[in-house]
């Protein structure tokens, strides 16, 4: 998913898993930080994977615009539907949580426009 204008990275792990699961997802640790594109001049993507746990389903929500259902797999089905993932980040992401990496969730900074006033301020 994306992150929205004036919400942290947590914040919308949390949104886009609601709206595209219906699942309210609580994050414990970070996966990882995956960066990968399709070759040269093409768009590169940024992934970040989150561990954590999902405790409520709303079995009523609408699904986000383009998601047809929820399906979860094992690591083997996904292995076959390979051709079917977005990218390669997904599979990698799924090998290293099933590897046991945690990374703590707050190795994340966010940093506030304001802050960054206040300390442009402060070098002036």
């Amino acid at each position: 998913g994306h992150v929205e204008p004036g919400e942290t990275l947590l914040q919308a792990v949390c949104r886009e898993t609601l709206e595209e699961t219906a699942w309210t997802f609580l994050p414990g640790s970070m996966v990882g930080v995956y960066l990968w594109s399709r070759g040269p001049g093409q768009r590169t993507f940024l992934r970040v994977a989150f561990a954590g746990t999902c405790d409520q389903h709303d079995e009523h929500r609408r699904l986000d615009t383009g998601i047809e259902r929820v399906l979860w797999l094992s690591r083997d089905e996904l292995l076959v539907r390979t051709h079917q993932l977005r990218s390669p980040m997904v599979l990698r992401a799924v090998d290293d949580y099933l590897a046991g990496i945690r990374l703590p969730a707050d190795l994340i900074r966010e940093i506030e426009p304001a802050q960054l006033l206040k300390r442009a301020a402060l070098i002036a």
